[in-house]
């Protein structure tokens, strides 16, 4: 087990590292830009390690992204239908950076683009680094000044994302990582298997904004409750467009398995455990074509999301359970667990 911090370049005046974790089979590395996921190797069945993150050869490519590859998400994470919700009697209006209406991934200069501060990179019972960053009151316009850490621990066959936060005013909070998985280091994830623990999911409108119901996944192309190749339903024409969808877990924030993914080409089995409510399925169908790791391309479906979460939207609707707003002091926790195998 070891650690390694180097000095990646800078950003508005601030120093980036790259910090690169070492564990048995595994190593990641991660930069303070954005809190952001750079890589993950993890061995194939035939013991070949590879890089199963998307992403960016350079910390430019990471500043000049659009697809918030690897970062962490907030004030809050996914979507706000109307760019506004309602605190204590009080409409609060966002920006309505989404399609012109809705808020998405905290408003036009979110988490996953400031620079974070490094609080600390060791080695307890395994490698680890923490990030921290503090919200100002008003930021995106968000009441209360939030402090948040969050701290990236690397197992011998797992990497665990836990987030612990407080506000000094009562507010929402919604955190995130956003990586984009590719179990076979290549190609698109349509032939991937997935099968994801939750019965219920929350249909959206054709901007992505829930409608408010809470629906049974059975005998919907929604439906992963046995694993099933990600690519089937949409080249059998029922859901052409692809995953971009909501996933509840439960009411409770008791940690549970979430999802399984696996690459049937790589033999690798990664399997998600949440102590969050909900969880979103996205299979990187609105990346653009940009430059991406090893003088490669990004490109649609190149990798696939599970971001842990509250239901996107859960300011404005009273039926998603639990309630996303935090009172002033309330601690924010949770974590999140992705587990490597291979079968």
């Amino acid at each position: 087990m070891n650690t390694e911090k180097i000095l990646w370049g800078s950003h508005d005046g601030k120093d980036c590292y790259l910090i690169t974790l070492t564990n048995g089979d595994l190593s990641a590395s991660f930069t303070n830009y954005g809190g952001a996921a750079v890589s993950l190797f993890t061995p194939d069945k035939n013991g070949e390690k590879g890089d199963i993150l998307l992403g960016y050869d350079t910390l430019e490519g990471y500043v000049n992204g659009k697809s918030c590859q690897g970062a962490l998400i907030g004030r809050y994470a996914n979507r706000i239908g109307g760019a506004k919700f309602t605190l204590n009697g009080e409409e609060i209006k966002i920006a309505a950076n989404d399609n012109g209406v809705n808020h998405l991934h905290g408003g036009n200069i979110g988490f996953d683009k400031k620079v974070w501060e490094v609080k600390a990179v060791g080695v307890n019972n395994a490698p680890f680094v923490t990030f921290a960053y503090t919200s100002p009151d008003g930021e995106e316009n968000y009441p209360g000044t939030v402090k948040l850490e969050v701290t990236y621990t690397l197992y011998e066959d797992s990497l665990s994302i836990a987030y612990e936060a407080v506000s000094d005013k009562d507010t929402v909070m919604n955190f995130t990582n956003h990586s984009y998985f590719n179990l076979a280091c290549g190609g698109n994830i349509l032939d991937h298997t997935a099968k994801i623990y939750a019965d219920k999911y929350t249909p959206v409108d054709e901007l992505l904004i829930p409608t408010g119901e809470i629906a049974d996944v059975k005998g919907t192309p929604f439906d992963f409750t046995v694993q099933k190749r990600i690519g089937e339903d949409m080249d059998n024409g029922r859901l052409p467009g692809g995953y971009d969808h909501n996933y509840v877990l439960g009411t409770s924030f008791e940690s549970r398995m979430a999802a399984e993914i696996y690459c049937p080409k790589s033999g690798r089995l990664m399997t998600v455990y949440t102590d969050m409510p909900a969880i979103q399925f996205y299979i990187g169908g609105g990346i653009t074509e940009e430059p991406g790791k090893n003088g490669g391309k990004l490109f649609k479906n190149a990798g696939l999301c599970l971001e842990s979460q509250y239901c996107p939207d859960t300011p404005n609707q009273p039926n998603f359970k639990p309630s996303c707003v935090y009172k002033a002091g309330e601690k924010y926790s949770s974590k999140t667990t992705y587990k490597f195998t291979v079968k």
